[in-house]
């Protein structure tokens, strides 16, 4: 029998790195907006009427799938309830342009009017399990020790192949949809039930679980994912985007009970927005509610 060379035996499967394979594509930060109603108010009609008349232009602009110095999104919804009267949601290549996004805004007078809520700021993340699974394991048995360079070449390219078959989804155009449900997440640590401990194998076998359960709503209903580990405050961050605002609750509720959500899933606040088209943007501060985009 011819001994296997040490540096060609398999690599056992305990030395297989934990961490998943991810691509990222779009920037993307929430702004939630508290508006000053009484100085609005106040304020001259005329006054009124210009002031949005400029921001709507700015908006508009954002609006736009592409412009001259950066690619991606923007869009406006009227919140409901408590937690602030306006979001912002911002795609975009860089955090860079993200911030001069925020900076564009902040120029504008009717930022006078506008009180930060709250922010998140995230990036559009696709978990690769399936393919991290088939990677790891097809380097591992050909002896390539994890994070060698060799191991870190056939990583770059199992995820440039992803990244390129997965645009659209890392690279969206903003789902035009009537309504928007926005929050974050964490995965449970700690105590006797942490995410962090499992397997990989038992982590891919849960998540495939539970993206059946969306894939089941997949005409009802778009979801954008996006990462925000050290980023904010929670893990991930889920844009959910619909026309019937019950769907939000019938998918959520029904994910509640794959395991993964069961016993791993921690949640933060929810926000819901109606959207507002930049050019009903007037409208909307005076009090009459855009129906739809036109």
């Amino acid at each position: 029998m011819t001994p296997t060379h040490p540096e060609t035996m398999p690599v056992a499967a305990g030395q297989l790195p934990a961490v998943p394979l991810t691509i990222e594509g779009y920037a993307t930060l929430h702004q939630m907006m508290r508006f000053r109603w009484t100085a609005w108010r106040a304020t001259p009609e005329n006054a009124r009427r210009e002031i949005a008349h400029e921001a709507a232009q700015v908006l508009a602009g954002m609006e736009a799938e592409s412009g001259k110095t950066s690619s991606g999104q923007s869009a406006l919804f009227s919140l409901l309830g408590h937690k602030g009267d306006l979001m912002l949601v911002h795609f975009r290549e860089s955090f860079d342009q993200l911030n001069q996004a925020e900076l564009d805004l902040a120029r504008l007078r009717l930022n006078d009017f506008m009180e930060p809520a709250t922010s998140y700021l995230s990036v559009i993340e696709l978990g690769l399990y399936e393919s991290t699974m088939k990677t790891y394991k097809g380097l591992a048995d050909r002896g390539i020790e994890p994070h060698s360079e060799e191991w870190n070449k056939a990583i770059q390219e199992t995820i440039a192949r992803q990244k390129e078959a997965m645009k659209p989804r890392l690279f969206p155009t903003m789902p035009p949809n009537r309504h928007i449900c926005f929050y974050p997440m964490d995965r449970r640590r700690g105590e006797d039930k942490n995410w962090y401990t499992l397997p990989m194998e038992e982590r891919q076998r849960q998540m495939n679980e539970h993206g059946m359960v969306g894939r089941r709503y997949a005409g009802e209903v778009k979801q954008i994912i996006t990462g925000s580990i050290g980023f904010d405050d929670w893990e991930w961050g889920v844009d959910l985007f619909a026309d019937d605002p019950l769907v939000f609750k019938k998918l959520i509720y029904e994910m509640r009970f794959d395991h993964v959500s069961a016993v791993y899933a921690l949640f933060g606040s929810f926000y819901i927005g109606l959207r507002c088209p930049a050019n009903r943007l007037h409208d909307l501060l005076e009090g009459s509610l855009p129906k739809a985009i036109e």
